[in-house]
């Protein structure tokens, strides 16, 4: 260690030039980056749905309808030349209209009320469209620019476009509200103007190279994109405060600069790995869910911390031993009391604290998992389009299109499965070949043009429209009804995609994921903590603090009566306990290391004194980043991360130095005597 220590100081010019040439790199790279906003296709390839969007690629020239434009006040005949108009431009693929499944030339007067109306109402005509994949933004933008006000445009391809708008431009509003934020917490926290813009650029210097090693990734999420940054800025930070706090105490003793920084280098190095290891373990155990939405996130949020503690333990240190001159020209006053005496108010919370957590455990472990969740982002497209010019009451109830893929070869069972789902509640139209063309004509008869809708060589394809949102109880229920029909008709071989289909294999899958994920984060850190304290029940005390804490947390939208969205649930699980464990390890190795010499009341007192302040920097800092997140985020899935985050974050550090702090004393003794080596007097 301390020839690493003395290379990094000896070299500092160089490793500084090498952390410039790599940033620059980075950002270069970081431009380049592919960013991915269908969550569908984070689904593990062995879901139904995955499987049938695999079909309908392989087999059909046609995929299923990503979009619906409703254009008010026409005529049959004006919507028969709107449909055209939609088919000639660039990036739309296919137009389903109610010709495509009546007869427009009768008398609509002598058809289905429901099946007319699911298309035609009140003068006004709602069309389902394919928007080319990965064209989705410049499609929605050809279609407003052909319908204008007299039209809108909805679906899963305008609920992308939207939310690709507002993230491109989100995460730029977030460092611009959060770093402010930040830089005021350190110039409190600190006794130099500069300190923080040392502690910024570490961390930052990091943050770029993360994002630039993206580009070597086919793509990222719009998730990982938008909360990596901010969350391993966040997260990170306390890693340089450590450092550079160890740095000025060591200064403190007359050494010089070199010295005062390879004592310092030497002495944090641990406490760092510690803390870095516990937050990387908690986001690595996301690599473990079937949704490879979790190891996009885990493995870009794992790179950023090993990032950050390089960039700590390596370009701090010569960045400082370079500056120092700098930082004692602009010192000033502590801002921020010492907290010597602040177990004197904490104490007396200690045991109430205790008393309460012992009464809503229980309820807050059961409330956090029967929590009303959403498994998309549509949601997200609604608040968006409420500042909309264009956005205006839609005639139709809401239309969710699913397709069925049957194996081929009987249009008479064909039109019967066409007929049962007709009939299930919440089912307005089913196009499929026996209700466009009928099954009296076979499809050896037609052009290809008019069969290759319906038919691949070995499936069928069925459309079927709902009344149902996208999600939610009567979405899954709807969902159900129509796999069972088809499965009484075609008991092997059938799969369903679309929207609602793709969302409730998605909470199939994540529900599976939570107990996986849970399990193996709390194993690592518990080994982690194991090999750190060297002790059986310390590991047990800490974890039970922070998951506490987690629970709490997470119960509140059940007691409220709020729905979440499920991957923020599932995300924060990890996170919040990979973070937030640092607090209590801080606390904790402080405590140990004074029962060697103190009784336990005043070793708490000293413990408390020497750690709170660093504890409350950095939970203000991750707090301030949870909550600017959900402050300035339109999607729901990334605001209820940050207000999660934000939330917890808190409510961990109220429970490690109230709750822990109580724990400690009353089972000191069974401390002592379950700890390697414990040495207390």
């Amino acid at each position: 260690m301390e020839r690493f220590a003395g290379g990094v100081i000896r070299h500092r010019k160089a490793v500084i030039v090498m952390f410039l040439a790599a940033a620059v790199i980075c950002a270069v790279l970081a431009l380049a980056v592919s960013v991915n906003f269908n969550i569908v296709d984070y689904l593990p390839s062995e879901t139904q749905s995955t499987k049938a969007i695999n079909i309908m690629t392989e087999e059909f020239t046609q995929p299923l309808p990503n979009a619906s434009v409703e254009i008010r006040g026409v005529s049959i005949q004006e919507a028969v030349d709107y449909k055209r108009k939609l088919m000639s431009l660039e990036h739309v693929k296919e137009v389903i209209w109610l010709d495509d499944t009546l007869d427009i030339t009768k008398p609509l007067e002598m058809e289905d009320p429901e099946a007319v109306e699911a298309f035609y109402k009140d003068g006004n005509a709602l069309f389902s469209v394919v928007i080319t994949k990965d064209y989705e933004k410049e499609g929605v933008s050809e279609i407003r620019t052909l319908v204008g006000y007299a039209g809108t445009v909805s679906g899963e391809a305008a609920d992308m476009e939207f939310i690709q708008r507002a993230t491109s431009s989100e995460v730029l509003n977030a460092f611009i509200i959060l770093m402010p934020l930040i830089i005021l917490i350190l110039i409190v926290s600190t006794t130099s103007w500069i300190e923080p813009l040392l502690f910024l650029a570490a961390i930052g210097m990091s943050v770029i190279i993360n994002m630039g090693t993206n580009a070597f990734a086919p793509n990222v999420s719009f998730l990982t994109n938008s909360v990596t940054p901010i969350l391993q800025l966040a997260v990170s930070l306390d890693y340089a405060i450590f450092l550079l706090h160890s740095f000025g105490a060591r200064r403190k003793g007359g050494v010089t600069v070199e010295e005062a920084m390879l004592g310092a280098i030497k002495e944090s190095f641990s406490t760092v790995a510690a803390s870095a290891s516990t937050t990387l373990f908690g986001f690595m155990a996301l690599l473990f869910m079937a949704f490879k939405i979790g190891p996009d996130l885990g493995l870009s949020l794992g790179k950023g911390i090993v990032f950050s503690f390089v960039s700590v333990m390596v370009f701090l240190p010569a960045l400082t031993v370079i500056v120092y001159k700098l930082i004692d020209k602009t010192r000033h006053r502590e801002f921020m009391p010492a907290f010597s005496n602040v177990n004197n108010v904490l104490r007396r919370l200690a045991i109430p604290a205790v008393v309460i957590v012992v009464v809503i455990i229980v309820p807050c472990f059961l409330g956090q998992s029967r929590t009303d969740f959403l498994y998309g982002y549509q949601s997200a497209a609604a608040s968006l389009k409420e500042g909309e010019e264009n956005s205006q009451q839609s005639s139709f109830e809401n239309s969710t299109v699913m397709v069925l893929l049957v194996p081929r070869g009987d249009v008479i069972k064909e039109e019967n499965l066409s007929n049962d789902i007709l009939s299930l509640p919440h089912v307005t139209s089913v196009v499929s070949y026996a209700s466009a063309v009928g099954s009296a004509i076979p499809s050896e008869f037609l052009d290809t043009s008019v069969t290759e809708q319906f038919y691949s060589e070995n499936y069928a394809r069925i459309l079927v429209y709902t009344d149902t949102p996208t999600e939610g109880a009567e979405a899954f229920a709807a969902v159900e009804a129509i796999n069972s029909a088809a499965a009484g008709y075609y008991p092997t071989g059938v799969y369903s995609a679309g929207s609602s289909a793709n969302l409730y294999d998605m909470k199939t899958v994540v529900q599976n994921d939570n107990r996986i994920t849970n399990l193996i984060a709390i194993v690592s850190i518990l080994a982690v903590l194991l090999i750190t304290f060297k002790s059986i029940s310390l590991p047990v005390f800490l974890i039970l603090t922070i998951e506490t804490a987690i629970w709490v947390n997470l119960s509140i939208p059940y007691f409220t009566g709020l729905s979440i969205n499920y991957i923020g649930y599932l995300v924060l699980n990890t996170v919040q306990l990979g973070a937030t464990v640092d607090y209590a390890i801080l606390l904790t190795v402080t405590y140990m290391r004074n029962r060697q010499s103190m009784q336990k009341k005043e070793a708490i007192h000293a413990a408390l004194g020497t750690s709170f302040r660093s504890i409350l920097v950095s939970g203000a800092t991750l707090s301030t980043a949870g909550f600017t997140l959900a402050g300035t985020s339109s999607n729901p899935l990334i605001a209820d991360i940050g207000l999660l985050l934000g939330r917890g974050t808190l409510l961990s550090m109220v429970m490690v130095v109230v709750f822990l702090p109580a724990m400690l004393t009353i089972f000191d003794k069974f401390i002592g005597k379950t700890t390697y080596k414990s040495n207390f007097i």
